[in-house]
């Protein structure tokens, strides 16, 4: 398929991918700002027409749409496969975005207890990513739905977005850990 995929080519094309790994998920399309992504709440794949296209044109190297899509939308079906460590970790989900929506905007970077909350954050975020990565490959591996390189391509760039934010946020993390440090031994 052309790059110039109609919305409907691309919705065929998950769909297609979503029922070659044999998964009952549902896809819905949606204005969200992100690419694609899992709701693990309504068990159903949400994506982005206009972004996903935007962020095939943002690797590093590029890449047929039809791949791209294949090896996102394996990734989040590696995410369904871990649908229950994503509900039992939503009570603390809310916990912290209910934190963070009372934290005053000029306090996050300068407060402690924020920080080391963003950085849990951060690690599960991570965490979960990881895992949908490592069940994509599993999904890969057995069913053949794109070839290794492209997929560890995506892979590779997709956790370098997360790791990026998280990596500028332990900066800040750790600058006040050396303070407290430093306060302990005066």
């Amino acid at each position: 398929m052309e790059e110039r995929m109609t919305e409907s080519q691309i919705v065929a094309l998950i769909e297609s991918t979503i029922h070659a790994v044999n998964m009952d998920v549902e896809l819905k399309q949606e204005s969200t700002g992100v690419n694609m992504m899992y709701d693990f709440i309504k068990d159903e794949v949400i994506v982005d027409i206009a972004r996903v296209r935007k962020a095939c044109q943002e690797l590093p190297e590029p890449m047929p749409l039809e791949i791209y899509l294949r090896v996102l939308t394996i990734h989040e079906l590696g995410h369904a496969m871990d649908r229950k460590a994503l509900l039992d970790s939503l009570d603390r989900t809310k916990e912290i975005i209910h934190m963070k929506k009372q934290a005053a905007a000029e306090m996050r970077s300068t407060d402690l207890p924020f920080m080391t909350m963003v950085m849990e954050e951060h690690e599960t975020d991570i965490a979960f990513e990881e895992t949908a990565w490592a069940n994509a490959e599993i999904l890969n591996s057995f069913f053949e739905i794109v070839d290794g390189a492209s997929f560890e391509k995506v892979k590779v760039h997709s956790l370098a977005t997360y790791r990026t934010v998280y990596e500028a946020d332990l900066e800040i993390y750790n600058g006040f850990i050396r303070k407290q440090e430093k306060l302990l031994t005066i």
